[in-house]
């Protein structure tokens, strides 16, 4: 069995030409870890709209989990653009490739592009609130208790995490060390924080006080 039509946990991958193709097209640009994640993204993202009672397309769920952290590669390391949005370009432009409608196009951007952004995708289209959803569970373990414990652990037979959260913090740090300024405003200035002795956070405040108006 090839493992783009892998069953588990009552959740298929989609069977169509462009689902083969994404998967295909992550394993060859990005790591195991990112892989695997991205894949157990998907899996807990169809679990959670299960639970949530959501009418989702598992082709655009399954696309947007695939590509949401293609953009900690090295090729973007220096791109001056959010993780986020260079992860949600890349799937657009992989998605535009195929002649897939705009309208779809435009809901996995936003689905990629907000999956740090806790509070908003939640009340978007399904296929946003859920890609958050599946990254909120395989990173942070929001909602661990929604998913049974023998669902979870067959999804993660197949796709194993192995030392995960060491090895994901350190994508992360990998990823965004060279553009520091892309952390102002969201999650990941904590992981520079943490990981990157000479990061200094941004400060909200300071640049209201500190920007040119007079008052």
């Amino acid at each position: 069995m090839t493992i783009d039509s892998t069953l588990a946990a009552g959740v298929k991958v989609p069977g169509t030409k462009l689902a083969r193709e994404a998967t295909e097209f992550i394993r060859d640009t990005t790591s195991e870890l990112v892989f695997h994640h991205s894949r157990r993204v998907y899996f807990f993202g169809s679990l959670q709209g299960r639970n949530r009672d959501l009418s989702f397309d598992p082709e655009l769920l399954y696309v947007g989990a695939l590509f949401h952290d293609t953009g900690l590669s090295e090729q973007f390391h220096t791109s001056g653009h959010r993780f986020e949005v260079d992860s949600a370009d890349a799937a657009r432009d992989f998605l535009r490739g195929r002649d897939v409608p705009e309208d779809s196009v435009r809901r996995v951007w936003t689905a990629i592009a907000l999956h740090t952004t806790p509070g908003i995708p939640e009340h978007m289209e399904p296929e946003v609130a859920l890609v958050t959803a599946g990254v909120e569970y395989d990173v942070l373990g929001i909602g661990y208790g929604a998913v049974s414990d023998a669902d979870r652990a067959e999804i993660v037979a197949l796709h194993p995490r192995p030392d995960f959260k060491r090895q994901i913090l350190r994508a992360f740090t990998d990823g965004i060390r060279a553009k520091p300024q892309t952390t102002f405003g969201n999650v990941k200035a904590d992981v520079l924080e943490h990981f990157v002795p000479d990061f200094v956070r941004g400060d909200f405040v300071q640049t209201i006080l500190e920007s040119p108006w007079k008052e």
